[in-house]
């Protein structure tokens, strides 16, 4: 099954880091949050990926090209130009780069990725969110209703520090990574390719004609997971994630190396 990346939006509530970068490229412990999200699919078993690309892809191609050269040892020989890659960090993924265009909306990019899935159905996600959520028992609750199309329903992350207080004195205190109430669409969506009709062009945003048309059809499921997600929008949210990475506790982090 292939995984759907969309990485080509402008990220401009992060400004301070996407004015020279992607906002898929932007780094939480030293990696691009693209490579936590391509891990996590790649723990699965998911490793052949389709990324549309926009705002800056060429960085993003640049990164997968050089990938195993990064993290690897090198002998360069420089009369002949001949490079050998030593033992290093090796990835058994397979990466189409697709560029969808520097306006394109969402729906119009995953339509843009049509000919690259084929006929079959397939993962999608945005390049900037990670979870920890069981991608095989998403794909079981996806196959089990026979719908067109599956998001993942998410608490949202509390934005403020949460209290309890007992009169003035405040007996609780923590940022907690979620809220108790209300659901959000987390994306980390299972889909089969008849969600391509629903899509009519380069102006269409996937989060309204084509997902309130797939609801409006009986055809939209959502899988509830109560665990961890977050969004990197802001440099505040990247903070978070980092402080996280740090801790050497990333609830995301579900491979062993």
């Amino acid at each position: 099954m292939k995984v759907a990346i969309l990485a080509g939006g402008m990220g401009t509530r992060l400004a301070e880091e996407t004015e020279v970068r992607p906002k898929p490229m932007v780094e939480v412990g030293g990696k691009p949050i693209l490579w936590h999200i391509m891990k996590h699919y790649a723990h699965y078993g998911l490793n052949d990926f389709v990324i549309a690309l926009g705002y800056k892809g060429e960085y993003i191609k640049k990164y997968m090209v050089d990938y195993s050269s990064l993290n690897s040892n090198l002998t360069v020989d420089l009369k002949n130009g001949e490079v050998n890659v030593h033992h290093g960090e090796r990835e058994n993924w397979c990466v189409d780069l697709i560029d969808t265009g520097m306006d394109t909306l969402t729906g119009g990019r995953i339509k843009r990725l049509a000919p690259y899935i084929g006929n079959e159905p397939f993962m999608l996600t945005w390049g900037d969110g990670v979870s920890n959520v069981d991608l095989d028992k998403l794909l079981d609750f996806h196959k089990s209703h026979g719908k067109l199309a599956t998001l993942t329903a998410v608490r949202p992350p509390a934005r403020y520090g949460y209290m309890v207080f007992e009169g003035d004195k405040v007996s609780e205190f923590t940022e907690k990574p979620q809220i108790g109430e209300g659901w959000i669409n987390g994306a980390f969506f299972v889909l089969e390719p008849e969600v391509f009709e629903y899509i009519e062009g380069d102006d269409t945003q996937w989060e309204n004609e084509p997902l309130e048309g797939l609801a409006r059809d009986g055809q939209l499921m959502a899988y509830q997971h109560e665990g961890f997600w977050q969004c990197m929008d802001t440099l505040r949210e990247k903070h978070i994630l980092e402080k996280y990475w740090q801790s050497k506790k990333a609830p995301w982090k579900m491979w062993s190396k």
